[in-house]
């Protein structure tokens, strides 16, 4: 078994996550009937990256400002689902926001696994804000080494 990769364009990549943005923005205010500002109650999607080695298959979710009681991870049925809440603080009483970028809410991210991977050899972490979420390969979709005689 091989797990399936998509190559990195960045400059495509980068106007794609620019455009798919400003989409988002539009069609969530006009639908909502409120401005791009009040992004309190409006749900994000955090970055993920996924990275492959020879024995591991590792996805590193960035959740800036979040702890591990606010993430939740399951696995069923070969998806690993990543959940959890960025909360916004309505008990400011002595400063007024002039503006608020960052987006807050529930958020629910999920991946189906491929097949080679040791589910019940999963490991998470968080650190630095990034969770890392290790799923070891099984030792047959392993390269390995064949001797010549």
């Amino acid at each position: 078994m091989t797990t399936t990769l998509t190559r990195w364009t960045p400059s495509t990549d980068l106007f794609r996550h620019g455009f798919n943005r400003m989409l988002d923005q539009t069609f969530n205010d006009f639908f909502a009937g409120r401005p791009s500002e009040d992004v309190a109650s409006r749900g994000w999607v955090p970055p993920v990256d996924i990275r492959e080695t020879d024995d591991l298959l590792t996805l590193l979710v960035e959740l800036p400002g979040l702890k591990t009681e606010d993430v939740e991870i399951t696995l069923e049925n070969g998806v690993l689902t990543v959940h959890g809440e960025r909360k916004f603080e309505k008990d400011v009483k002595e400063e007024n926001y002039h503006r608020i970028e960052r987006s807050y809410g529930a958020f629910t991210r999920s991946f189906t696994l491929p097949r080679n991977v040791q589910a019940d050899q999963m490991k998470a972490a968080f650190v630095d804000g990034v969770l890392h979420v290790d799923l070891p390969k099984s030792e047959d979709s392993r390269p390995r080494r064949i001797d010549i005689k």
